[in-house]
């Protein structure tokens, strides 16, 4: 920094202030030592900074479950919102959800002098493992229930789902089965909730869900239960992966989209919009969930205080996969 100065004919206490951005500098000034930091390649230390500062400028994620398309995206979103803000992000990654495993993971993270953690949690032993946790820094939660006791950030997966059955019973569909995520997964259970309640208030018939793992080949065998129930006349599927793999069942049965099945999805994978029919599914925006989550959290690093779970709003893709009927 002192070289840096020298070379800008300035003090060390003015570069010092540019590096900071504070708009004290002269522009002038701040050309002058922007053009010595170029010609010198100088890089601040993170380390020196939060040893001046006590702050590290530094957030720690806990990512829960497996890299799924939602989680990843969720947690590329907020990384580049951190970037943005300035932060760099610490990720731990983990397959399960055990108390243990999250409280391990977290206790990484301290001694890495995080200013804040969040988590991603896929699923309700997410949420169990930080019950009644107390820590010294900020803490908030990507999940969907809202239920964790810390400040909560999502996408309205109950919205998202509601979109997709309404399209679906408005296309004059009165029997809509589900094709669900896991039983302990959150978003699956806002997803199979936001379904019963529309079909509820339609007074259209309930059947009983089929299950999947979120997986293609997952799909693929809930499809085939499905096709021995018969008169199949739509379908909401909880995510995309395993709408490809109905698909491929209905196609082995000789079944068409949307000619015999109509088909809604979830997430707006990449790929949804080259599946055979086009899929029409449900897009959740990450990025805007990740500036909504980074916040969520610099409120609370400012001492404000996030009394309701804040939500983002899914929007419905309309392709080619559902059809009129009646």
């Amino acid at each position: 920094m002192k070289e840096v100065a020298r070379l800008a004919g300035v003090s060390h206490q003015t570069v010092s202030r540019v590096l900071n951005n504070e708009n004290t500098v002269r522009p002038e000034t701040r050309a002058r030592v922007e053009d010595a930091i170029h010609q010198l390649r100088y890089r601040p230390s993170s380390v020196a900074r939060a040893l001046a500062t006590r702050k590290s400028r530094t957030i720690g994620l806990v990512s829960t479950g497996n890299p799924l398309y939602g989680p990843a995206s969720t947690a590329l979103a907020f990384n580049q919102a951190a970037r943005q803000d300035g932060y760099q992000v610490v990720t731990a990654s983990m397959s399960e959800s055990s108390r243990q495993a999250i409280l391990d993971a977290i206790d990484v993270l301290l001694r890495q002098r995080v200013e804040a953690i969040v988590l991603i949690a896929s699923d309700y032993a997410s949420i169990e493992a930080i019950d009644g946790l107390e820590l010294d820094i900020p803490l908030v939660t990507a999940d969907s229930s809202g239920q964790g006791g810390f400040p909560s950030v999502s996408i309205d997966q109950y919205r998202g789902a509601s979109l997709a059955t309404s399209y679906l019973a408005d296309l004059g569909h009165l029997d809509i089965v589900h094709l669900a995520g896991p039983e302990g997964s959150l978003d699956a259970r806002e997803r199979e909730r936001a379904w019963r309640d529309e079909l509820g208030r339609r007074g259209l018939r309930i059947r009983p869900p089929v299950y999947g793992d979120w997986t293609a080949d997952s799909g693929r065998r809930c499809g085939e239960q499905l096709i021995k129930l018969g008169e199949l006349s739509a379908i909401f599927v909880g995510n995309d992966q395993m709408t490809l793999g109905l698909l491929h069942a209905l196609s082995d049965h000789g079944l068409s989209v949307p000619g015999d099945v109509s088909i809604v999805g979830f997430d707006d994978i990449p790929e949804a919009a080259h599946f055979a029919p086009p899929l029409t599914t449900v897009r959740q925006d990450f990025t805007e969930l990740g500036r909504r989550m980074m916040g969520a959290l610099s409120s609370v690093l400012d001492g404000r205080v996030v009394t309701h779970p804040v939500k983002t709003s899914p929007h419905l893709i309309v392709r080619e996969s559902a059809r009129s009927v009646g």
